[in-house]
C-alpha cells in the first residue's frame, strides 16, 4: 500500500463506557508493516495495541470530566525511511493526530523528529536508543532506550571477568544508524575491558550473501564475534556462520536474539548465543499505570497472543502507559503541557522505572544481558534478576 493509505485504526470504541464520538485521543503511529523491517513493525503494532485495548476496556483516559477513547492510526512506510518522514507529517496535518508514536529503529526516528519538533508534536520512541536521536536540541522527542553502551558495557565487564581465555574480537554491523552505532560501542567497551578488536567489517542494508565477509572473519580467527542488524539480517549471518564453520568461543548479536523468531528460524545455531534487550519477560515491577505490575502485562500478552512478550513489545506498550501517566499528571492533552509532564515524569511502571535525561532518552534502565540456553532466553545480568551462567563455547 502507499504511503497515503492509514491501514488500520488500532482500536475502536470504548468498552462499558458511553463516550462520544469525539472524546478520542489519536496517535498516529508509522510503521514498516511490509518490507524487510515488516517482522519489528508487527512488534510494535501488537505492543501499541495492547495498550489501547486495555486502556480503552478500563474506560479510557480521564481528562476532567471526559473519558477518552484511544485510537491509533497506522500508516505503513515500506521500511524506507524517506516514507517515514513523509508519513509522520501526514499524521500531523491531515490525520489531525494529537500525539505520536515514533518509526521503527533510531535512524528512522532521528530522521521523522525533525517533524514533530516543527509542529510541537509529544512524540515517544519505543524503539531508539542511538544518541544521535536525541542531541539534535529537539524538546519534543522522549525515549524509551538508554544508550547503547549501557548494552556493551555490561557484556564486555562479564565476559573479560569469566576466567576464560578470550582475547580477541570481531564485529560485523549492518552499516545503518543504530547497528552501527551499538557496533562501535562494543568496540569502545571492549578495548576498555582489554580485548584487542581484530576487524571491523560492516555489510550494506539488503545483504543477501555475507559469505565471502564472514570468510574473511573466520581466517581471523577470533575469540569473539559480535555481530549487529536487524533480525533478518541476523538469522541469515548465523545460518552462514554455522555453514562456514565459524565457531567463536563467545558469539553475540544484537538484536535479533531477543526475538523468539530468531530461536524457531535458527533451531540448534541459537544455542549460546548471547546479547542484551532493554527489558526481558524476568523482570519483575510493581508499576502505576494501566497494566500495574509486570506479571499482569506478561498475562495479559499471553491471552491476547499466546506467547510471551520481547523487548520491543513491550517498549511499544510502555510507550503507551508513559503518555497515558503525563496526560493524567496535568489532566490536559494540550501538546506542549502534555511534553512538559513527559519531561518531568519519575514513575515506576511496568517496564520498569521511567525517568527522562536533558536530552530526553531515559536514563533510568538497567537493560538485561541473556544468553539463549536450552532453546529460551535465559538472563545473566543484572544480578537481581540473574537466570543462569554464561556459557562458553559450543557454537558450532
Amino acid at each position: 500500500m502507499g504511503i497515503g493509505l492509514a491501514l488500520a485504526v488500532g482500536v475502536s470504541g470504548l468498552a462499558g463506557s458511553a463516550a462520544a464520538e469525539d472524546d478520542m485521543i489519536r496517535i498516529g503511529a508509522p510503521l514498516p508493516l511490509t518490507g524487510p523491517l515488516s517482522p519489528e513493525g508487527d512488534k510494535q503494532q501488537r505492543g501499541y495495541d495492547l495498550w489501547a485495548k486495555t486502556v480503552n476496556e478500563n474506560g479510557g483516559i480521564t481528562v476532567g470530566d471526559t473519558d477518552y477513547r484511544v485510537e491509533i492510526v497506522y500508516v505503513d512506510y515500506e521500511s524506507n525511511t524517506p516514507r517515514a518522514v513523509q508519513t509522520a507529517e501526514r499524521l500531523i496535518t491531515e490525520e489531525d493526530v494529537d500525539f505520536l508514536f515514533s518509526p521503527f529503529g533510531s535512524g528512522a526516528t532521528k530522521a521523522a523528529s525533525s517533524v514533530s519538533e516543527r509542529y510541537q508534536i509529544p512524540t515517544v520512541a519505543a524503539t531508539a536508543s542511538s544518541e544521535e536521536v536525541y542531541n539534535q536540541g529537539y524538546r519534543f522527542l522522549f525515549g524509551t532506550f538508554t544508550p547503547n553502551n549501557t548494552l556493551t558495557d555490561p557484556m564486555a565487564e562479564i565476559v573479560a571477568g569469566s576466567g576464560e581465555d578470550i582475547e580477541t574480537v570481531a564485529i560485523y554491523a549492518r552499516n545503518d544508524l543504530f547497528p552501527l552505532a551499538i557496533a562501535n560501542e562494543m568496540e569502545k567497551s571492549a578495548e576498555e575491558n582489554g580485548f584487542e578488536v581484530v576487524s571491523f567489517d560492516e555489510y550494506a542494508i539488503g545483504t543477501n550473501d555475507h559469505s565471502s565477509a564472514l570468510t574473511l572473519l573466520r581466517d581471523s580467527q577470533p575469540d569473539w564475534v559480535f555481530a549487529t542488524g536487524y533480525i533478518n539480517d541476523l538469522i541469515l549471518i548465523r545460518r552462514q556462520m554455522r555453514d562456514l564453520g565459524v565457531q567463536p568461543q563467545v558469539l553475540s548479536m544484537i538484536a535479533g536474539p531477543a526475538y523468539k523468531e530468531f530461536i524457531e528460524a535458527t533451531g540448534e545455531a541459537a544455542e549460546n548465543v548471547s546479547s542484551a534487550a532493554w527489558w526481558h519477560p524476568a523482570v519483575e515491577y510493581d508499576g502505576e499505570g494501566v497494566f500495574g505490575t509486570t506479571a499482569n502485562y506478561l498475562e495479559l500478552f499471553e491471552e491476547e497472543y499466546d506467547s510471551r512478550p520481547d523487548y520491543a513489545e513491550a517498549s511499544a506498550s510502555a510507550a503507551g502507559v508513559i503518555l497515558q501517566l503525563a496526560i493524567e499528571e496535568v489532566d490536559s492533552i494540550d501538546p506542549v503541557t502534555v511534553r512538559d509532564a513527559l519531561a518531568d515524569i519519575d514513575v515506576m511502571t511496568f517496564y520498569g522505572p521511567i525517568r527522562f535525561g536533558e536530552t530526553g532518552q531515559i536514563t533510568s534502565l538497567e537493560p538485561p544481558v541473556f544468553q539463549i540456553q536450552d532453546g529460551e532466553a535465559k538472563v545473566i545480568y543484572p544480578e537481581a534478576i540473574k537466570q543462569t551462567d554464561m556459557r562458553f563455547g559450543g557454537i558450532n
